[in-house]
């Protein structure tokens, strides 16, 4: 006799894929009922990941992407209480999938990046007038051991597309659809993404701010992301500009809602 955890597995293993063994003792009649069972199954995992991913649904051809959605669940299977996270790795599958259109993926990474700034947890950012207020008396010692923690739906990362231009063209005729080249350009882009009020939203900005966020997440300290952008043996007007640079950042992300807290 088979054990209820084997049976259970063995159900799922059908539910993913028709080619598995069929439980001990099932039949036809079972097989008919799993097929049902496995089409609204497959439906329903569709649908979520359709209703997560609409610009890159519209990017793909609803063909396609219904194709790679199909993929996504049988390769990594939702394993969450909530069909909501069926999305998780899908801009992976988008792509190992979709080899000749590889801006699918970014946008398909921009989706899940937003949905995932919409869900996280509310904050208090400071001020244009707070920073003021705090910063005003700092001395030289205190810009440089300043650290800085962000709103926790604030998000980025590193891009070969222009996902700005992508999704505005999407509310407009496909003919008005930017022209991508089959190989990305050469330069990276980077995006940021938070929650500005109850939306989600993100920008284009450069990698340098990319990686401004990476050290800030890491806890580096002000002093150390300037020394950072200056480089090695960085003579004094690179080491001013590298602050200044730094400091336009820091400016823009304040005036953006996006920093909690300043500590020095």
């Amino acid at each position: 006799m088979m054990s209820l955890a084997d049976m259970q597995k063995s159900f799922m293993d059908n539910v993913l894929d028709e080619g598995a063994a069929m439980p001990k003792g099932w039949g036809n009649r079972h097989a008919a009922g799993l097929n049902v069972y496995r089409g609204n199954y497959r439906n329903a995992l569709v649908e979520a990941l359709r209703a997560t991913f609409i610009k890159t649904e519209e990017w793909a051809g609803e063909g396609p992407f219904k194709q790679a959605a199909i993929n996504h669940i049988i390769a990594q299977p939702c394993a969450s209480w909530t069909i909501d996270d069926a999305g998780a790795g899908f801009a992976e599958t988008c792509a190992a999938f979709f080899t000749d259109s590889p801006e699918v993926a970014e946008l398909a990474w921009l989706e899940w990046t937003m949905l995932a700034a919409f869900s996280a947890a509310d904050s208090a950012p400071i001020t244009l007038d707070q920073f003021g207020l705090v910063t005003s008396e700092f001395d030289e010692a205190q810009w440089l051991r300043l650290t800085i923690e962000l709103v926790p739906d604030l998000a980025g990362g590193l891009v070969d597309y222009d996902l700005n231009a992508m999704w505005k063209s999407l509310d407009q005729d496909k003919a008005m659809r930017p022209r991508l080249a089959k190989e990305p350009p050469a330069d990276k882009k980077g995006v940021l993404v938070w929650r500005e009020d109850e939306r989600p939203t993100f920008q284009m900005v450069s990698p340098e701010e990319i990686t401004v966020l990476n050290a800030v997440r890491a806890g580096q300290s002000y002093g150390e992301i300037c020394m950072m952008l200056a480089g090695d043996a960085a003579a004094p007007e690179q080491a001013q500009d590298a602050a200044m640079r730094a400091g336009g950042i820091l400016g823009r992300w304040v005036q953006e809602g996006l920093v909690i807290s300043l500590n020095a």
